[in-house]
C-alpha cells in the first residue's frame, strides 16, 4: 500500500496541475472574451480614446488663439480703414 500511496499523490498533483492550468486559460480566455465586448461596446457608443480627444482639446485651442489674433488684427484694420475714409472726406477739392 506504501507503493500506491505516492502514485495517488503524483497523480492528485498531476490533476492539480492540469485543472490550474485550465483555470489559467480560462481565465484569459473570459478576459479575451469581456476585451472585445467592451470594444464592440465602446464603437457601438461611437465614443473616443483619451489622446484622441487630447488632441481635439490642442486643435480647438489653437485655433481659437489663431481666431482671436484675427479678430483683434481686423479690429484694427477697421480703426485704420475709418481713419483713412475720414481724411479722404476732409481732403475733398471743397476743403482745399
Amino acid at each position: 500500500m506504501s507503493s500506491e500511496r505516492p502514485r495517488f499523490l503524483d497523480d492528485l498533483a498531476g490533476v492539480a496541475g492540469g485543472a490550474m492550468s485550465a483555470l489559467v486559460g480560462l481565465r484569459d480566455e473570459i478576459e479575451a472574451m469581456i476585451k472585445a465586448r467592451l470594444d464592440e461596446a465602446i464603437r457601438r457608443l461611437d465614443l473616443v480614446r483619451r489622446d484622441q480627444f487630447d488632441a481635439l482639446v490642442d486643435l480647438a485651442s489653437h485655433a481659437r488663439t489663431g481666431q482671436e489674433a484675427a479678430e483683434a488684427r481686423l479690429a484694427a484694420l477697421e480703426v485704420r480703414v475709418a481713419a483713412l475714409e475720414a481724411g479722404a472726406i476732409n481732403a475733398t477739392p471743397d476743403g482745399q
